[in-house]
């Protein structure tokens, strides 16, 4: 069975007494670190166990595989089943970021063969906003056993994208996309021949998703290729833009997990900006 991949706040208030439900807090801000565990320490929603982006869904950084490249699958097993989550339980997880690292969990645990996992629509705030509970106090999960089962093809690696010749969809926000910018990562520009989808235009602007309809038109163009490729920067917001091709229907996209931050490190690798378009 496959959960739908974004439930409502008023959903999970409904649902959050049900004994197979884990709720994952995925609070992280890029330019400090220690700041979404330190908000999660503060308040979180009730029962809530922490993952951090780069401490648990994130493996060692090398000379390749980006700045966030994909965990050891088994070590990743373990801080599950350390957080009380197995094949049997539902993973509600949320962020305070738009849905960008919640969305990172969502992607590995379809990954690891565990389809019932949703992303909560609007995050913290949306929860908030409501009126719903948040707590200081920490959860004391039964450690379980989670057994991953991999889904190989929902996963490229830069010799597959090399040789890619379908649909390259860039999730980064247009200005870095063109290489007009560059604040994180050594190079600017794009792989060659993407398009540019910025994940934040899932989102309406109060920050909740975009329905499914909305979804479905805006990503019509991705529907002319059965298995597109999709990268960011680190292979994090890519995550969201996968997310969303997931609710508008497409079920073939697969992830360059280490995204521009990988393929720049290959010197021979080509690189694309607005100006060598011209």
């Amino acid at each position: 069975m496959e959960t739908r991949p974004l439930v409502t706040p008023d959903w999970l208030f409904e649902h959050r007494e049900d004994p197979e439900l884990v709720v994952v807090d995925c609070r992280f801000e890029l330019a400090d670190p220690e700041a979404g565990e330190r908000a999660y320490r503060q308040s979180h929603l009730p029962g809530a166990r922490y993952l951090d982006l780069e401490k648990d869904l994130s493996g060692p950084v090398g000379k390749h595989g980006g700045r966030h490249p994909l965990p050891d699958r088994e070590a990743f097993a373990e801080t599950l089943g350390r957080r009380g989550i197995d094949e049997s339980k539902l993973v509600i997880a949320y962020d305070a970021q738009g849905g960008a690292m919640a969305a990172r969990l969502w992607w590995m645990l379809h990954y690891l063969g565990h389809p019932e996992v949703a992303v909560l629509d609007g995050g913290y705030q949306g929860w908030v906003e409501k009126g719903y509970p948040v707590t200081a106090d920490m959860p004391q999960p039964l450690p379980v056993r989670f057994r991953p089962r991999i889904e190989s093809e929902m996963l490229v690696g830069v010799d597959e994208v090399k040789k890619h010749v379908g649909l390259l969809i860039d999730s980064r926000d247009p200005d870095r996309f063109a290489g007009r910018v560059e604040p994180i990562d050594a190079k600017a520009g794009h792989i060659p021949g993407a398009v540019n989808r910025f994940w934040k235009e899932n989102l309406k602007e109060d920050g909740s998703w975009k329905s499914v309809e909305e979804l479905k038109k805006e990503w019509a163009f991705a529907f002319e290729d059965e298995a597109p490729i999709v990268y960011c920067g680190s292979g994090v917001t890519a995550c969201a833009n996968l997310l969303a091709l997931h609710a508008a229907g497409h079920r073939g996209a697969r992830l360059y997990a280490g995204s521009w931050s990988d393929w720049i490190t290959y010197r021979e690798n080509p690189v694309q900006t607005e100006s060598s378009k011209r």
